[in-house]
């Protein structure tokens, strides 16, 4: 089945900026996230292939790859091994076929050791730890170097020897006629060497599987797509070659006071009728702790207040951002007889003045009743 292409994926133009991608990301996350999927096979696919698709596109030189070469670009398995040794290169193919012709140097390459894969993971976090950062532990199923043969593939006590066929290039010529053809030594299969005295441990592979424990410091202000890079804590790779990166992607669950947008924190705090009216003085919450908000008289509804400074510090620049209050007029609920009976006497009492009680409600009306006319005529 043929991937979809990325920029598709996050709903995005090719053009698309890294504050674009980052916040469709964000968007597709929480909607497809496993926490709302509750076992939906089709919703958990999609927020892999929505990580997938981040995971290349927020990477420049990834995105670059992917660009030139499509999927192909930036597929471990279509480069022909490990994550992270990107695309195939073009010039090192016509170096292998012309070079004995043309006097280029592609005739004597040395084989190149194959780096370990990339390895991604996904780490969940409370609002509070990404606002603060953490240290966590978190442990990551992997191949690692194998102890006794200390990554070489070869029984402790012996080395591995340089392959008679290729004198440990990794790759043999065949002479085509007017052509000279480079290949992969069937011998060492590209590696150069051979072992043969394996270890056991290892089956002479150079590194075995195992859960390996690693403590992650994750910085303060850290939001939903982010990623923080440990360099060398990937997959280990074969016959002592370098190890890749680990990515721990970060997911910040979804708050049950706040939204975050960027560094803004964003809340609804509902007030009583007679605050609203008559003004007074409410604690809210923030990530400090409560602070008090003065309501002016005569606040209605979907009125915002910022409070500076009571957002997220950045990342990035070190900036604060601020905590905005949506403050929302609760009515009145399970009234009694006598309450009942003072708010219709109030009512009573503004009885044919709502154009200054009521300037909202009145506007709304006239405007209703101008529409009609209008109609009509």
């Amino acid at each position: 089945m043929s991937k979809r292409d990325y920029y598709e994926v996050l709903g995005v133009e090719k053009s698309a900026g890294e504050k674009e991608i980052k916040k469709a990301y964000k968007r597709l996350a929480m909607k497809y996230h496993p926490d709302r999927a509750k076992g939906d096979k089709s919703m958990e696919e999609k927020f892999r292939e929505v990580q997938d698709a981040y995971e290349i596109l927020s990477d420049p030189n990834m995105r670059a790859r992917y660009d030139q070469y499509g999927h192909a670009g930036v597929d471990p398995q279509a480069s022909g091994g490990g994550g992270g040794a990107g695309p195939q290169d073009f010039s090192d193919i016509f170096g292998d076929v012309f070079g004995d012709i043309f006097g280029g140097g592609g005739g004597r390459r040395q084989s190149r050791a194959q780096r370990g894969s990339d390895l991604r993971y996904n780490l969940d976090m409370s609002l509070e730890d990404a606002v603060r950062g953490k240290d966590v532990e978190i442990q990551i199923p992997t191949a690692v170097a194998c102890e006794p043969c200390d990554g070489t593939g070869a029984k402790p006590g012996s080395k591995p020897t340089t392959c008679s066929t290729c004198g440990g290039i990794g790759q043999v010529q065949m002479r085509q006629g007017f052509f000279a053809v480079q290949q992969t030594c069937p011998t060492c299969h590209g590696q150069g060497q051979i072992i043969s005295d394996p270890c056991k441990h290892c089956s002479g592979q150079g590194r075995v599987q195992k859960n390996k424990t690693l403590s992650v410091k994750i910085p303060a202000g850290v939001d939903t797509g982010d990623r923080v890079r440990l360099s060398g804590e990937g997959e280990a790779g074969a016959h002592g070659a370098p190890a890749g990166d680990l990515y721990v992607q970060v997911n910040v669950r979804q708050h049950n006071i706040f939204d975050r947008d960027g560094n803004n924190l964003y809340c609804e705090v509902p007030i009583g009728f007679t605050t609203a009216a008559l003004g007074g003085e409410i604690q809210v919450p923030t990530l400090d702790g409560k602070v008090k908000l003065k309501i002016p008289e005569e606040t209605q509804t979907g009125r915002m207040f910022r409070m500076r400074s009571k957002g997220v510090k950045s990342v990035r620049s070190g900036a604060i951002g601020d905590l905005i209050c949506k403050v929302v007029v609760e009515t009145p609920v399970s009234l009694t007889d006598s309450q009942k009976a003072i708010l219709q006497q109030l009512e009573t009492e503004m009885e044919g003045k709502s154009a200054r009680h009521r300037p909202k409600e009145t506007g709304f009306f006239d405007g209703v009743k101008r529409f009609f006319d209008d109609l009509r005529n």
